[in-house]
This record gives structure tokens, sequence and C-alpha cells, in this order.
């Protein structure tokens, strides 16, 4: 705050002059008083110093007043007045060391003034006041320090005190206005509020007013002579996004004034602006189609009708960037890429369009390839004639699928979506296919079925297997190691209607009438009833025709079908009409009352039940013509019979405690049962015939268990062992040749009858 100077001042006692003594006139040191004399009587000339290490006398005038750093607050204060005086006690300390050193070097002289030891007392006196006085002069110079010091630091305090008094009225002050402001700034944040919700009604109210206003210009848009050039450009669509917006908004507001009326008028607006757009793109692809199809007419070459008719046709629609935007903008707004349906309040509008649309491009797309569609009927009607009907089919099958996927890829550039199969009314798919035409498409597969439908209506049952197999297996199924590409998957999905929709019922109906006509209708003549030998050991060469030709039926149906059709209800008629068949063949056969009636009805039902059990297993697990002949299925059905338990049942059956019944829950537990999922109608045509085979079986063992015991007992009339076992040797040789596993179990069943037989007997004879 002060200079040091005002702090630490101490003047020299040294230099303080005497005033008794006589001051010589101009600049010169006075004499010292510790100078001894030296005896002469030399007149006093006082001799000036060689040296003298002297500093200008130091001024003790309190220091000029200056202007220093004002404390920010009471503790800065506290925190610079002590850094100050610890500043100020330093810088006094040194100046006392100095004047203490300015003192010894004042001392420093030759000889003492001898004059100085002839002083009087008086004058010693004085000295000795003088010297006292310079001795204290250092402690009084602290005390006056002090008093000016403390008499400052008063000041400071007094200032300080004020300066606090004055902040604190202003922290009143302050707190006075904040309590005021508080109350000012929650009225203006009142202000704000209301101001951003008038600000949001006004908002609220010129949006809405937009979907009223927008209706005179659109009005006078749509209706000017030249508004059918709207369609060729892009703002057309802005229109048809606008009408759905204010649509959409007066179906949400409908107790808004006039709703009802803006409604009503902007839908017809919307009906106006898509008829405007069906009559614009309608009219582009006539002005196309009447280019195309003259130069598709003059030619006779097959990759130019097809350049022309894909490739130009596609560039020359396509140039019209505008109108075909707009036409699909249209199409999506009512279908997705998939051509499935998209819900919305003008659904009923834009599909009605897109559905108009889609027509006229299917009677242009007609009426351009009718000639390619012409030839290719010629060639397939040569095919028939000149070939065979099965390759012509192959052929136009071909045909039609690669100029199905040209139309499904044209039609996905045109319309920007990709139709497939789907049963709801609303789908674009469900819109094409009901636009029956004579071009194939991927919507449209009826020219195919109807074109070969003619020619396999007329041929054999085999040529439509081999063609339903060769379309099955070709473009059904795809191999594990095949690439996917998406002429393969349109392929496939067209395949699959074709199939399901026309092939596959024409196919079930032929099998129909060809079961009808040779199985349930057939006659039986008495020569088929006989068994004869197997030929070359093959299990079905001596079975009954009727389950011949079921196997064959059984065989071709599962070359024509895939295996998810194996539960046809075609199969269970096959199995069903040839255990009718059978049935009536043993019916005639128990007509015969002889008591060894040849052949042997039990063992009739037993050979061709047998065969068409394993025919019916083999068609469930596979191929049935990659089958051998040796019947492997019979080691199955024989375990579901469980004869090692068959003592037992013999016993129970015999004694009349066990019914058939406890057969058939036994064949339902057995692991054929436990087996492959089917369906309902063949596990009913698989119980008739196990059921059917248990019956036979039973009674085929129990009539021989009989005639073996009446043998062994030697009864009259009765044959002997030996004749009676070589007849029952000859008649399974007979019937099953080259099966050693058949005729084992059934002698070994026949033996279990006999023993089972016998000890009924004895344990009636004991009763």
């Amino acid at each position: 705050m002060y200079e040091d100077s005002w702090y630490n001042f101490v003047p020299d006692h040294t230099h303080k002059r005497n005033p008794s003594l006589p001051q010589p006139s101009g600049h010169r040191r006075r004499a010292s008083l510790l100078q001894q004399p030296n005896g002469s009587k030399q007149p006093d000339v006082v001799e000036p110093l060689q040296q003298l290490f002297e500093e200008p006398e130091t001024s003790i005038d309190p220091p000029e007043a200056t202007l220093s750093r004002r404390a920010k607050s009471y503790s800065d204060f506290y925190h610079v007045v002590r850094a100050q005086l610890s500043k100020d006690a330093a810088t006094a300390k040194k100046r006392r060391k100095r004047a203490k050193e300015r003192n010894l070097d004042a001392l420093m002289v030759e000889k003492l003034d001898e004059g100085g030891r002839n002083q009087t007392p008086a004058q010693l006196e004085s000295l000795d006041v003088e010297l006292i006085e310079a001795s204290q002069q250092e402690y009084l110079l602290y005390r006056d320090q002090l008093d000016l010091t403390e008499r400052h630091l008063d000041t400071l305090i007094g200032n300080a005190n004020g300066a606090l008094d004055l902040l604190t009225s202003l922290a009143d002050s302050f707190r006075a206005v904040e309590a005021q402001t508080s109350s000012f700034q929650a009225q203006c944040d009142d202000l704000l509020s209301e101001e951003r919700r008038l600000q949001k009604l006004a908002d609220e109210v010129g949006t809405d007013l937009h979907y009223y206003a927008y209706l005179d210009g659109v009005t006078r848009r749509l209706n000017a002579p030249g508004a059918s050039r709207l369609v060729n450009h892009e703002n057309f669509g802005e229109i048809l996004t606008n009408l759905d917006a204010c649509i959409d908004f007066m179906m949400k507001h409908p107790d808004y004034r006039d709703a009802e009326s803006y409604l009503a008028r902007y839908q017809s607006l919307l009906t106006k602006a898509l008829h405007l757009l069906e009559v614009g793109f309608t009219n582009h692809l006539d002005r196309i189609s009447s280019e195309i199809s003259k130069q598709i007419a003059a030619t006779q070459s097959d990759s130019a009708r097809h350049a022309l008719a894909y490739g130009r046709f596609e560039e020359m629609v396509l140039e019209v960037d505008g109108l075909v935007a707009n036409a699909q903008r249209v199409i999506r707004s009512c279908y997705d890429q998939l051509g499935n349906p998209i819900p919305g309040q003008s659904f009923d509008y834009y599909a009605n369009t897109a559905v108009n649309i889609f027509s006229s491009y299917s009677d242009v797309r007609d009426r351009d390839l009718r000639p390619m569609i012409q030839h290719d009927l010629e060639v397939f009607r040569k095919d028939v004639k000149e070939i065979n009907a099965e390759t012509a089919c192959r052929n136009f099958i071909k045909q039609c699928y690669e100029r199905s996927y040209d139309e499904a890829s044209l039609f996905g550039k045109v319309f920007s979506i990709e139709p497939q199969y789907n049963m709801d009314p609303q789908s674009a798919y469900t819109a094409l296919k009901t636009q029956q035409k004579a071009l194939v498409n991927a919507a449209n597969v009826a020219p195919i079925a109807t074109t070969i439908q003619s020619v396999l209506q007329s041929s054999e049952l085999q040529t439509i297997c081999n063609l339903l197999g060769w379309i099955t297996n070709e473009y059904l199924i795809l191999e594990y190691d095949e690439e996917e590409t998406q002429y393969s998957v349109h392929c496939h999905d067209v395949t699959a209607r074709l199939l399901i929709e026309h092939l596959w019922p024409l196919t079930d109906s032929a099998f129909e009438a060809e079961v009808t006509r040779s199985i349930s209708k057939a006659p039986i003549s008495p020569e088929s009833l006989k068994i004869t030998p197997a030929v070359n050991g093959v299990a079905s060469s001596n079975t009954h025709p009727i389950t011949k030709h079921a196997l064959e039926l059984l065989a071709q149906y599962d070359q024509a079908m895939p295996k998810e059709r194996s539960s046809s209800p075609i199969v269970f008629r096959i199995i069903n009409e040839t255990i009718l068949a059978m049935q009536r063949a043993e019916t005639r056969l128990k007509s015969n009352k002889a008591a060894n009636p040849e052949p042997d009805p039990d063992l009739f039902m037993i050979k061709n039940l047998l065969i068409l059990k394993n025919g019916l297993v083999s068609l469930e697990i596979g191929d049935v013509r990659s089958q051998p002949a040796a019947m492997q299925h019979f080691g199955q059905i024989w375990d579901a019979l469980s004869p090692q338990n068959w003592l037992g049942l013999f016993r129970g059956v015999l004694g009349g405690s066990l019914s058939l019944g406890y057969w058939s829950s036994a064949a339902s537990s057995s692991p054929a049962a436990n087996g492959k999922a089917q369906a309902q109608v063949e596990q009913d045509a698989n119980e008739k015939l196990d059921e059917l085979l248990r019956q036979s079986i039973y009674a085929f063992t129990q009539r021989w268990g009989t005639l073996i015991n009446a043998a062994r007992s030697g009864k009259r009339g009765a044959k002997s062992l030996v004749t009676t076992e070589k007849e029952l040797d000859e008649k399974l040789l007979t019937a099953f040749g080259g099966q050693p596993e058949v005729v084992a179990k059934l002698k070994e069943a026949i033996q279990i009858n006999a023993q089972a037989q016998k000890e009924l007997k004895a344990e009636k004879g004991v009763r």
C-alpha cells in the first residue's frame, strides 16, 4: 500500500549535525570528535579523509502518497496487509544491516583528533544526551511507525466495515428486486405459454384450412382442357398424394364443418384423376401395340419376334417415364412388392384402377403375341402326330415356361411388382388370374393345361404318369446340389399351380376310371382262381390278375406323384377295391364244400393280401419299382402278428375267452403302427388289410392244425401224418415258392395251433 521507505525509515545517527558547533561555510565535513591531539601548536586544520564510505543522507520525511490496489473483499484485504507487513519487516532488517555497516565505515579514520580529549564536561554531557538520543532513535522511529501503522489499519478497518455494510444493503436490495422480478418472470412465463398455445392453435387452424382451400385449385387443374397431359408429369403424383391427405383428414374429422361434402368432392376428384391416368396409360399401350403387332406379324424369325415382343416393347413403354412412374405409384398404393393388398382409406379406388390397367396391359400383350402363340400350338399338334404325345407335351411345357418367365420379368419392370401366389381375393395375383387370356404368364397357367389335357385325355394312363413324373422331377423337386436361380424358382411356382389346379385332378380322374374298369368291374374267371407255381421265384407272378394290376396302379401312381400325395384317396380306393375283389373270389372258393378244397380259400387270401400289403409298404418307403420281387416286408407283418405268443392266443381263441379284436390291438401297438404318420384314409386301408390278413392266417392254421392232430391220433377216415404233411408242403411251396421264410412261419403257426388244440382237449377230458 505504501512505499518501503515509509515503514523502514531509520536515519543514520552518525550523520546528524551537532547544533552547538559552528558549521563551516561550504561543503566541508566536520572534524571527528575522537581525533587525538598531536601535541603541536599548529592551527586546527582539518585534513580531508582519503577515503570515506558514505552514502547520501536518507530523508526522514513522510513518503509520498500513492494509490495502491484496492482489496476485492475483506479476506483479500487481510491477506494483502499481512503480505505487505512481512515484506516491510524484511526490508527494514536489510536497512538496519546497511546502516550498521555505514557506522562502522565512518569510524575507519587514520588518526584521532587530539582536541577531542580536551572536551569540557558540558560538552561531554551534551554528547551523552546526543548519544542517548541517537541510541533510542531507532526505537522511537519504530514507535512512530507503529502508531502510524495503527492509524492506517484503523482507517482500513473502518473502510472495510463501511464496504461490508454497503454490500449488505446491496444484497438486501438485490433480494427485494429478485422477489419482485420472480413475480414478473412468472407472469412472463404465463404470457409465453399462452403465446405458444395461440401459435399452435393458429398453425392448426392454418393447416386445417389448407385441406379446405386445396379444393378449388385442384378442381380447376383436373377440369382444365389439357388435364389429360398432367399424367405425363411427375407433379401428378403430388396431386394424388394431396387428395389422399385431404380424404384422410375429412374422414378423421367428420364433425368439422361441411366435412361430408368436402369428402365426397375429394373422392370424386380422386376418381377423375385415376381415370385420367388409366386412359393415358391405355392410349400409350395402344400406340405401342399398333407398331409392335405389325412388325411381329411381318417377320417369321423366332429370334426377331422375341426381340420385338420384349426388348422393343419394354423400351417403348418405359420411354415415357412420367406416365409409367405415376402408374407404378398408383399400383404400389394398393399392393406391395409381392402383390399383397395394402389396406387404406382409398384402397378400392386405387385397386379398381390397377385392375383396369392390368386388364389393358393383358389385352395388348395377348393381341401382340397372338402370332407367336398360334405358331407354338401348330408345332405342338405337329409333334403329337409325328412323334408322340409325351414328347410333344414336354416341348410345349418348356416353351410355355420360358415365355411365362419373360412375361413375368417384363411385368415387373413396367409395374414394379412381382405378384406371388395368393388366394386373397384382393391380391394382385387374383386380379391377374381372373383375366384368362391365351398368353401364358405367372398367374395364367390355364392355357398350358387346356392344350395338353386335350391330348392326355385320349392317351394311356402310363403316358400321363410319365409326363407328371417328368414335370415333378424336372421343375418341382430340386436336387441338393442344384443352384437355385430366378428361372428355377419361377418354374417351381408355375409347376406347383399347374399340377395342383389342373394335372393332378386330371390324373386322379384317370386313375378312378381305370380302377373302376379293371378292378371294381373286372370279371373273375375260374382259371384266375388257381394258384400256380411261382415263375423264377417271383412272389407276385402267381397272384390273382386283379392283385397284379393293383400293384401296377400303385407303382404308376407312385411314379406320377410326389411322396406327399402317398395318402391320396386314390391309393385307398385301389386297396379297398382290390380287397373287395379278393373277397368275392374267396366267396366263390368257399362255395366248394370239399374237405380239402383246391385252391385253399384261406391260403388264396393270404397269398394275395400279403402281396398287396407288400406293395403298399413299398409305396410308403420309396419307389416301388426299385424293390426286389421277394416279399421283403413279410417279416414286419409277421412280427406284428407276434407268432411267439400264438400258443396262448390259440388257447384263448379256442376256449372262447379271446376275440380277434386282440389281434387288432396287438397290431396297432406294433412298430409298423408307430412309424411314419399317415392320413386317416390310408390308416383305415391298412387296418382293414391287416384285419383280413390275420383272419385268413388264423383260419388256415386252425384247419390244418386240426388235420395234423387227426393224422397223429390215427382217427378213422383221417389221412396219415406223412400224407397230410406232404399235402401241406405242396400247397405252401406252390403258393410261396422261393420264399422259405413264409413257409417256415406258417408251418410254425400250424404246429402251435395243433398243440393248443391238443392241450385244450386234454383239459376238457380231465374236467
